[in-house]
């Protein structure tokens, strides 16, 4: 039985390994946000908030050598995840308190921690229960396990709180909305309302109208600007909605001293020369809402509305969580949609205004997700291998483990080539990490401005689908081809390909193409050449942590990769404001030179990642 649990199939652990790695992340990172919004909190708090909660994974380093010195990876994977079920329970069980905001936040801090942890023995246990040549396989399997997490946790989980959402409460608010050239253009003006009286029976959302046209011709924007401050004007008068308090803040002495007049200095002998920006901009549909009756004294009602089927590039851009009391529910709460400037054809979307019981939907998904970690506990405590590297130290005493503790950190400082590694993980993604904070921009930008104009609809396709697939698919070529041939054999070649498959961005800012075939190869390319070229890097990662603390070595690893995608996308979109996109994507294509110098300062064993012959 032991020999079997050595030599277990890693197909049977590492797509559910890693799938427990990326919910997680995508509950407290993404969901987290869904979900507050959905209860009401504002924006403010929100992204003040969340924001510190992915503190946890970029400091994990500093307690990774605690998981290498005590217990087993095996232990602490099976343990975090019965910790991430507890929390996942707690935040189930306190959303319906009426501190819920607090109390979950406190329970989100538990999960990153939790979460962060689980990451750093997950990554060790993958080293230790797989040889080199099956690490290089299947590299891409776990990665692509992990995006499916990201796709389980942003897609069907929150359509499970959605469906939770629409099948309690008060009967759903449907809106069709259809946008074409061919209807009249909107005049600007608040829509004229009736008195609303009560209506006997139980409360209901009355619509102005359940379907709107909107033309495709564009509007005046300082038109259309003094008419959407006349509607939230209005919201906020009556009471639907708390205005988000926003500080203007003085310069401060770095934009003064340092950003504005090198701004002005690249701008000047580099910049790109562009027209001023556009004075028109989508047309509009507003949409008056009121409520059947007066709600009971002290309560309220709370209608919100997303997006349910068709196309993004008619939006929700005011309206989209109204709240209905007894001082206001005689009076209209308005939505305000906008079709994109760039729809020059017929499209249609629906959108859904759901007042059911929040707090119960996400109370039930929440507990979905603590019951499916208690099962992943056990299913990972039988059928995790046991490999006999994986060995706790015995005989620990306090002092020991602060000596080790030092130990992990200087000996990674030691190693032999750490100042080329440093370098090489600093640096491989200088280019990259630029690139993908202007990728999405870039394709939403109106040809004016010089990106391609997309719609956002057409831009979730392109980028959201075929660009995820040409992703996934590099991904797990990457890692058979490395298990074939040995990562020094193939680390050239993947540098070149997600270097050099970022021109593709090059070529179409300078022919701002319309072609949508054009447009869909040359982001498959590029992402194909991304997640091939990516499965270099994180081998060479795991090839450097290699040693008696490779557990430790790896997080530490990581987190100079995060420290490495996290400087350079700090400066890309202002620098790319100064330049414009066509000499942006050439100053990218001028960056990979950096990647280039580093791989080549790098020393690799030929035989990491080959197949060992029989």
């Amino acid at each position: 039985m032991a020999a079997q649990e050595k030599t277990r199939s890693p197909w049977a652990w590492i797509p559910t390994l890693y799938l427990a790695e990326g919910l997680p992340y995508v509950a407290v990172n993404i969901i987290s946000v869904i979900m507050y919004k959905r209860m009401g909190i504002s924006n403010a708090d929100i992204a003040l908030y969340t924001s510190l909660l992915y503190l946890p994974w970029v400091i994990k380093p500093l307690w990774s050598p605690l998981v290498d010195l005590l217990k087993t990876k095996r232990w602490w994977i099976v343990i975090t995840q019965l910790v991430l079920a507890l929390g996942f329970a707690s935040i189930a069980l306190t959303i319906p308190a009426s501190f819920f905001f607090k109390i979950t936040l406190a329970f989100f801090w538990l999960l990153a921690f939790g979460s962060a942890t689980h990451d750093i023995a997950a990554d060790g246990f993958y080293m230790l229960g797989l040889n080199t040549n099956q690490q290089a396989k299947y590299v891409g399997i776990r990665s692509t396990f992990y995006r499916i997490a990201t796709i389980t946790g942003q897609g069907l989980l929150v359509i499970l709180a959605g469906f939770l959402e629409s099948s309690s409460g008060r009967e759903p608010v449907t809106l069709f909305i259809e946008a074409s050239p061919q209807y009249s253009k909107t005049i600007l003006q608040m829509p004229h309302v009736t008195e609303n009286a009560a209506k006997p029976g139980d409360l209901y959302f009355i619509p102005d109208s359940d379907s709107l046209l909107v033309s495709t011709q564009t509007v005046d924007r300082d038109s259309l600007g003094i008419l959407l401050d006349s509607i939230k004007s209005s919201n906020l008068g009556n009471g639907f909605y708390k205005l988000e308090e926003k500080m203007a803040k003085e310069k401060g002495w770095w934009v003064s001293n340092i950003s504005d007049p090198l701004g002005a200095w690249i701008r000047e002998n580099f910049g790109e020369e562009r027209g001023a920006a556009a004075s028109v901009t989508g047309s509009v549909a507003v949409v008056p809402v009121r409520i059947s009756g007066k709600p009971a004294h002290g309560k309220e009602v709370v209608l919100n509305t997303a997006l349910k089927k068709g196309d993004k590039s008619i939006a929700l851009i005011q309206g989209e969580h109204l709240v209905f009391n007894e001082t206001n529910w005689d009076k209209p709460a308005y939505m305000v949609f906008q079709a994109d400037s760039k729809l020059t054809g017929y499209t249609s979307v629906t959108y859904e205004g759901l007042s059911g019981n929040i707090p119960m939907a996400w109370a039930v998904t929440f507990f979905v997700l603590a019951g499916l970690f208690l099962v992943l506990s056990f299913y990972h405590r039988f059928v995790l291998p046991k490999p006999d590297s994986d060995r706790p130290h015995e005989n620990l005493k306090a002092s020991d483990v602060l000596k080790e503790f030092g130990a992990t950190f200087a000996s990674f400082f030691r190693k032999p080539q750490v100042g080329a590694a440093l370098f090489f993980m600093l640096t491989f993604r200088f280019a990259e990490a630029q690139l993908l904070k202007l990728i999405n921009p870039f394709l939403l930008d109106p040809i004016d401005k010089g990106g391609l104009g997309l719609t956002t609809g057409e831009v979730g396709f392109v980028y959201g689908t075929v660009g995820i697939i040409g992703l996934t698919l590099g991904g797990i070529i990457g890692g058979v081809i490395a298990a074939m041939g040995g990562l020094k054999k193939w680390v050239w070649p993947m540098t070149l390909s997600m270097l050099l498959t970022a021109a593709t961005f090059l070529y179409l800012s300078f022919t701002q193409t319309d072609n949508m075939l054009i447009i869909n190869i040359c982001v498959f390319v590029e992402q194909f050449g991304y997640g091939f070229g990516f499965t270099a890097y994180m081998l060479y990662l795991i090839y450097f942590s290699e040693g008696k603390y490779k557990t430790a070595h790896y997080a530490i690893c990581t987190g100079f990769m995060a420290l490495g995608m996290m400087l350079p996308g700090m400066f890309a979109g202002w620098l790319q404001e100064q330049l414009g996109y066509n000499h942006f994507f050439l100053w990218v294509m001028i960056c990979s030179v950096i990647p280039l110098i580093a791989v080549s300062l790098l020393k690799i064993d030929p035989a990491f990642g080959k197949k060992a012959p029989r």
